[in-house]
Order: C-alpha cells, then sequence, then structure tokens
C-alpha cells in the first residue's frame, strides 16, 4: 500500500511582491516534497495566496484598482515565484477567492456553528490591519504594533461572531504533552505551551460588512464577513476538496500525517487557533508544525521596506540563477532559528562555494574523464549515505548541505593529492582507477543534491551518463 504524505505551506498576502522569506518556505516545502516522493510517497503539496480581508481591501484603494483586480496581480507574483524557485509542478495552488475555497469555508463555518462554537456579541478591541489580528496592550510598544510602526492601531467597537477558543485551553495543552515534537523547533514549542498555560479569550471571526465588504460571506448573515484568518486557515482543507471529495480528504489529511510550515509570527494561529478550529468542526488536528524563523537583514535587524534592506528573490535569480538561490536559503539560513542574509553575503557564499566549490570540481574533474576514460563510468550502484538521509527526515535541509559540501571538499582535496592528471603519464591505470573513483563520488554528491538542487543534480549526472565535461560552467562567474 502507498505511503500518504499532506504539506502546506502558509498563503502570503499578496499586497506586497514576494520576498526572500517567502521563497525560503516554499523551497523547503519543495525539497520535502521531493525527498518524500523520491522514497515512494504519493504527495498533496498546498501552497498559494491569502486574498481577503482589511489590508487587501485598503491597497486596492491606495492602487485605484478593483480589488479582485488587485489581488489577481499579486497572486501572479506568487505564481511566478514559485516556478522561478524551480518547486515541482506536481503542487495545488490554492487561492482563498476560489469559490471552492469559498463555499469550503462557508461549510466549515456551519459545521463550528452548529456544534455550538460560534456566538454573537458587541465587542470593543484595539486591532493592526498590517497583521489583521487583535491587539492587547502588552502586545504594543508606544501605541503601536511593533511589526507595523508606521501603521495606526484602530479601534473595533461593533457586534461580530466569536469563536469558542476559550474552551479549548486543556485540550492543546494535552496535546502538546502528548506530542511534544508537535511544533519544531522546541523554543516555539515552549513558547506556544506557556501562551496557551495563561489561558485563552474568545476572539471575533467576523466583520461588518458595511465596514469591510471584501471577505468569505457568513453563512445565512448578510450582515457579516468572515475574519480573514478564519477563512484562510480553512484552506489548508478546502484544497483537499473537503467536504466534497471525502475520500481524498481521508487519504491525505487523515492517513497523510498533514505537515505545516509557517513562520514564527504564525505561531499561534498554526499550532492553537487552527488546531481548536479543527476540533470545533469535529476533524482531526495537523500532525507536526515547523516554524521557520525569519530571514534578517545586516546585523540581525528584520527586513522591511521602511529600512530598505528587503531582498527580491526574483532580481537574485535572474543574476545568479535558480539554484544558487535554494543553495543560500538551503544551506546559510538557519532553518529553526533564522539568520541575517545580505547581498554581499549571498555572492560571497555563491562565488566561494558555487563557482570555486561544486563547479569548478565538476569542470575539472569531467574534464580528465573525458580525455582520458574511454567510456561513461557505471555509477549505478552508488547510493547514499544513511546520515544524509536522517538529516533529510529531521527537516535539517542545512545539515544535508554540510554534508554534501564536505564531500565536495574532501573530493577536491583527493584530487589535488594525487593528481590525476599528471599520474596518467606514469601509470594510466592507477590513475584511470582513481578517475573512476572519484567520479563515483561526484556521482555520490549529485545523488544527495537531486532534491536540494535538482538543475544542477540533473546536470551533473547528465555529465557522467556521457563522460562529457559540462557544456558551460554550471555556476559562471559573476562579474
Amino acid at each position: 500500500m502507498v505511503k500518504t504524505f499532506y504539506l502546506t505551506t502558509t498563503l502570503p498576502y499578496v499586497n506586497a511582491k514576494p520576498h526572500v522569506g517567502h521563497a525560503l518556505e516554499n523551497v523547503r516545502a519543495d525539497v520535502v516534497v521531493r525527498y518524500k516522493r523520491s522514497l515512494g510517497y504519493d504527495v498533496f503539496f498546498n501552497t498559494g495566496t491569502d486574498e481577503h480581508g482589511q489590508k487587501l481591501q485598503d491597497a486596492s484603494v491606495l492602487a485605484r484598482v478593483p480589488v479582485q483586480e488587485y489581488v489577481d496581480q499579486g497572486s501572479e507574483n506568487f505564481k511566478k515565484l514559485l516556478e522561478k524557485l524551480g518547486v515541482t509542478s506536481e503542487h495545488y495552488f490554492s487561492r482563498t477567492t476560489d469559490p471552492s475555497h469559498i463555499k469550503g469555508a462557508q461549510d466549515f463555518w456551519k459545521k463550528v456553528f452548529d456544534n455550538g462554537y460560534i456566538y454573537k456579541a458587541r465587542y470593543q478591541t484595539k486591532y493592526c490591519v498590517g497583521c489583521e489580528l487583535e491587539k492587547t496592550d502588552s502586545e504594543l510598544a508606544n501605541g503601536h504594533c511593533p511589526d507595523h510602526p508606521t501603521l495606526e492601531i484602530e479601534i473595533i467597537d461593533e457586534e461580530n461572531y466569536f469563536f469558542k477558543f476559550s474552551a479549548f485551553q486543556q485540550q492543546l495543552l494535552d496535546l502538546y504533552e502528548r506530542q511534544p515534537e508537535f511544533v519544531i523547533p522546541q523554543s516555539r514549542m515552549n513558547e506556544i505551551k506557556s501562551l496557551v498555560s495563561r489561558g485563552l479569550k474568545d476572539f471575533s471571526v467576523s466583520r461588518l460588512k458595511s465596514k469591510m465588504s471584501w471577505g468569505v460571506p457568513v453563512p445565512n448573515d448578510p450582515e457579516h464577513v468572515m475574519y480573514v484568518w478564519f477563512d484562510a486557515l480553512v484552506n489548508y482543507i478546502t484544497a483537499l476538496d473537503w467536504p466534497n471529495d471525502m475520500e481524498k480528504f481521508e487519504k491525505y489529511w487523515m492517513k497523510g500525517t498533514p505537515l505545516q510550515y509557517c513562520g514564527q509570527d504564525n505561531l499561534k494561529q498554526q499550532a492553537a487557533i487552527w488546531q481548536a478550529m479543527l476540533w470545533a468542526a469535529g476533524l482531526p488536528g495537523s500532525n507536526k508544525i515547523i516554524v521557520n524563523g525569519f530571514v534578517m537583514g545586516e546585523g540581525g535587524v528584520k527586513m522591511s521596506k521602511t529600512l530598505g534592506n528587503v531582498i527580491d528573490p526574483l532580481e537574485l535569480i535572474e543574476k545568479y540563477g535558480t539554484d544558487a538561490l535554494r543553495y543560500y536559503v538551503l544551506r546559510h539560513i538557519h532553518p529553526l532559528d533564522g539568520s541575517p542574509m545580505t547581498a554581499a553575503s549571498f555572492a560571497q557564499a555563491y562565488e566561494s562555494h558555487l563557482v570555486n566549490g561544486l563547479g569548478n570540481l565538476t569542470s575539472r574533474l569531467m574534464t580528465m574523464a573525458e580525455k582520458y576514460l574511454e567510456s561513461p563510468v557505471d555509477t549505478s550502484k552508488i547510493t547514499i549515505p544513511q546520515e544524509w538521509h536522517d538529516h533529510m527526515s529531521s527537516y535539517r535541509m542545512d545539515l544535508a548541505c554540510e554534508l554534501v559540501w564536505a564531500e565536495i571538499g574532501a573530493l577536491d582535496v583527493a584530487i589535488s593529492e594525487t593528481e590525476p592528471f599528471k599520474l596518467v603519464k606514469i601509470d594510466e591505470n592507477k590513475a584511470k582507477g582513481l578517475l573512476t573513483e572519484y567520479i563515483g563520488r561526484l556521482s555520490k554528491i549529485s545523488l544527495m543534491l537531486s532534491v536540494l538542487l535538482p538543475t544542477t543534480s540533473g546536470a551533473i549526472l547528465e555529465c557522467i551518463k556521457t563522460n562529457k565535461k559540462p557544456s558551460a560552467p554550471l555556476f559562471p562567474k559573476i562579474q
């Protein structure tokens, strides 16, 4: 019986161009999907865009573009990014404005409402449009949201529908106790346990349509639309065509050990709110949540348009190529804690590890092979080290990359020490034996790269298969 696996990223808002953090999350997800498929899993991979809410409605007004046209344009930017990142074509691209999602979100609302976990009440709260979240005084700095200091905090005073989040405190704490690796890394698990243990407040899950019309209509109440987070989270199951195709839902969600990738600013929504929503609808929760750290600017400062330190992934791809960006975010951005990234650090890593490292090694070795070996080396019995599989199974692509580049360094040293290009004039058979061994080692490197840098891996394997040096540098020098 074929094993199934389900993976979803978070869905970014489309009010701004994609940034390198979006690229990081999608590349990591793509690597997991490719790895699982290489092991024979039937994988459903969901990604896409979040297209409702006050922030997008306001942005469309500023842009003087109808809101549907505005989100259509924004969604295309993220589709383009996926293509440029080399994300596998076998994925489902969700849009929360899709009719199928809207109907699914309404069906989910009805389930939660009928189960007694949605009620109506009047309330007043402080609200950050940038986060699309309610804020307590303790979460503000000088009256502003720390993540959006240029935006004024809004005061909402109206009658809305509420979700009984408070009813799920103990169930959440029991989950965290039962599954100590439900959230990775441990620091984020400790954070969510601490947050939930302090108590949960019910929260608003609707907005008055007269004030904010751009949202999913609340079933049986035309005066309200759903709060953006409520409808967006439901996408993780509407992507599986829940509740219309329960066979598909059972295959991937019930039996497919669903894994979610998210950023550290999504922790509460993914690890607590979404789990409570699922239980309120009578559905099983997620299996595991991996929380990415932020990609930081120079000096560990969070990237922002205001500071001018945002890196455009499409510009990097245009200049250096797809696999160069994949390499950097996989190896040099810590998968759990985050790391700083600058244009200079990227350029240095590209030159040192790709141009002068992997690229030069491949060209050097295959040039000798083409010249001195009569036929391609048989690499059919080459296997990948178990240590690499251990890193991949633990979602530590950075350590998998470190292993690969350790192999690259060791092979470079071996070639420099034995000098087959000189040895061939003295002992041809021994030189050919060394070249055969070294090409086997290069094949192992390329196999380990197959899910990390698929284009580069394919190019190296083609060189080995044809016993030819690369027709062009794998990683050209950038002037």
